[in-house]
């Protein structure tokens, strides 16, 4: 069974930064398409931020220049790095595996539980 474990979120001040972990178990991440996505209260989940089945990073518009996605292979890990936090970047962040099918991404995969980040003004 994969599993997705999230850790890494909290309470952080305007500007500051934090790390999200992704801990990926009962498969290897080559098979996926791994990436972030985000809930704020009362929005629906967005997409913030992962990799394409050729391993090519993409972000979000609103995320761009400040975080960065990146993954260990060898420890089954996935990461985002968010730096300059705003207030609007205060939700509930999602690690997820799509799968992947040669030159692209599907539809399906699996998803973890989230990690709150809330970002103070």
């Amino acid at each position: 069974e994969v599993q997705l474990v999230e850790s890494g979120g909290g309470l952080v001040q305007t500007g500051g930064s934090l790390r999200l972990s992704c801990v990926v178990s009962g498969d290897t991440m080559s098979t996926y398409c791994m990436g972030w996505h985000r809930q704020a209260p009362g929005k629906g989940r967005e997409w913030v931020a992962g990799f394409d089945s050729d391993g090519i990073t993409h972000y979000a518009d609103s995320v761009k220049g400040r975080f960065t996605v990146s993954q260990d292979n060898a420890k089954h890990v996935l990461y985002l790095q968010m730096n300059s936090l705003k207030p609007d970047d205060t939700a509930m962040y999602y690690c997820r595996a799509l799968y992947s099918y040669g030159h692209s991404c599907g539809e399906f995969g699996h998803w973890g539980q989230g990690t709150q980040v809330t970002v103070s003004s």
